[in-house]
């Protein structure tokens, strides 16, 4: 399902009704990743074309992403998602991860931080804004900032005056 800026931003809106209880709940938590993509897309002047979200995670992540509708095929029947189990190798996950980074329509891919763990070395090898790459906490594996080399990066190119 290709979402432009706009619809991203009207979904979440949509949802701002959920009430939110001791933690984020998922459904909040899609919310801000919509909203999230929709800045994204309108920074990285995308919101014409029609990126995807491209997903590597554990199957609790991907299946709740599915769920919000960001599951395609592009037209040689690949999809966009990595479902990633105890018996999914290291290489398989590379692999689908540098094929995501060489879609012209991918625009974002997220993976689960324990999972860029085991393919750091790659991504800290892609140095594109586009897609952009984001780390995200899965239920098992709390996010960790210090472990988010893309983050790193990222507060590397500001100074502390920068921010003020």
């Amino acid at each position: 399902m290709r979402m432009s800026p706009e619809a991203a931003g009207r979904t979440a809106h949509a949802r701002s009704g959920v009430r939110r209880t001791g933690s984020r709940t998922a459904e909040a938590g899609l919310r801000w990743l919509l909203v999230l993509w929709r800045d994204l897309c309108l920074a990285a002047g995308m919101a014409g074309r029609g990126k995807l979200i491209a997903v590597i995670g554990d199957e609790d992540t991907v299946t709740g992403f599915l769920l919000g509708g960001i599951g395609e095929l592009n037209k040689n029947r690949h999809p966009n998602f990595l479902v990633v189990e105890k018996d999914t190798t290291i290489n398989e996950i590379e692999d689908t991860f540098r094929q995501f980074l060489h879609r012209d329509d991918i625009g974002i891919i997220l993976i689960n931080q324990y999972i860029a763990e085991m393919v750091r070395h790659a991504l800290d090898a892609h140095q594109h804004s586009i897609p952009a790459v984001l780390e995200i906490p899965s239920k098992e594996h709390p996010y960790d900032a210090a472990k988010d080399s893309i983050l790193r990066r990222a507060r590397g190119m500001f100074t502390a005056e920068d921010l003020r």
